[in-house]
């Protein structure tokens, strides 16, 4: 009989988890989603091309491959914001959308920073985009991936930046207060770099954050090590009601927590965000994967990574349990 309630529980759980029509759109990378009073979720990713930003709006995220995409802005010709425009993400901060998103320039694609667009509009896909410029973080590096979130009255800024301090190309992940929608306040607090191995393979990476505040904690997802199908999701947690300023605050977890699935086909899952359910009842995963293992060549020249979502499970202990990618329907 227990064994019976196990095999049922897991189907149950394989059933649940599978409710989209994945992959939900293709050759977009970075995916990143919000469900919003409007009762709409706005999309957008990075585009194979990494010449601009598009945004994407439906009721369903099963619609997204159906959706127009809405080009809100495109790469400067020359100078800064003129390559390798990655990682977009729109968030409604203080009556105001803001997409954040990561660019190079033409001379120097891979001398990244952060920058900030802003919308009045009620609908981020109409209106006028304004250039706000960028994000400055407190010193000059290889920085990308930014995200925020508001928690008991306070916003934070999490991104992707190489130390100061390093004398190798690694990444990490920072923390920072929000004084504005398009400015931090006070030092920023590192609270993540490569130290195990799973999180560096091909590169040391710790990249991509995104929050999710549930249970009395926060959680930080993370993506580690190369983009093929190495890349891998690793987590920190933190008590919704500590001094998140505090590295000591934060545990991490030693294993990643979601994974290629050699058995369902699914490799290089990460760079993900989160959201819910129209009816705000089930958390989602939102995230991108390919359906192949072996790239030839470099794979940030490989468009095949598409957008997918699965449902969130939650252990007995309030934590989450994000199960394998799921294979593509």
């Amino acid at each position: 009989m227990i064994r019976l309630a196990c095999t049922l529980a897991a189907a149950l759980w394989m059933t649940e988890a599978s409710a989209f029509n994945n992959p939900l759109l293709l050759q977009r990378a970075d995916p990143q989603v919000m469900l919003h009073s409007d009762g709409y979720y706005y999309f957008t990713a990075t585009v194979p091309e990494y010449d601009r930003i598009e945004l994407r709006r439906v009721k369903n995220l099963d619609e997204l491959g159906k959706a127009e995409a809405k080009t809100v802005w495109r790469k400067h010709a020359s100078g800064v914001m003129s390559a390798n425009i990655w990682a977009p993400e729109i968030h409604h901060i203080d009556g105001k959308w803001y997409l954040y998103f990561t660019a190079g320039r033409a001379d120097a694609p891979f001398d990244i920073r952060l920058y900030v667009l802003e919308n009045a509009s009620a609908n981020p896909l109409d209106g006028q985009w304004t250039e706000r410029g960028q994000l400055k973080t407190g010193w000059e590096s290889f920085a990308l991936d930014a995200t925020t979130f508001a928690l008991a009255g306070q916003r934070y800024l999490v991104w992707t930046q190489r130390p100061a301090s390093s004398a190798k190309h690694l990444t990490a992940i920072y923390l920072a207060k929000m004084d504005s929608p398009v400015s931090i306040t006070g030092p920023a607090v590192l609270l993540s770099q490569p130290e195990y191995a799973w999180e560096k393979i091909g590169f040391d990476v710790n990249e991509a954050p995104a929050v999710l505040v549930k249970n009395g904690r926060v959680f930080l997802t993370y993506s580690a090590s190369a983009t093929d199908a190495n890349y891998t999701l690793g987590m920190l947690t933190a008590n919704a009601s500590a001094n998140l300023l505090d590295p000591a605050a934060w545990k991490k977890s030693s294993q990643p927590v979601f994974s290629s699935s050699a058995a369902n086909g699914q490799y290089g899952p990460g760079h993900n965000s989160f959201t819910t359910t129209p009816d705000g009842k089930q958390d989602v995963l939102v995230y991108h994967a390919r359906n192949y293992r072996d790239i030839k060549g470099d794979p940030l020249n490989d468009p095949n990574r598409h957008t997918r979502a699965q449902l969130i499970h939650w252990r007995s202990d309030g934590t989450p349990d994000f199960g394998a990618p799921l294979a593509d329907k």
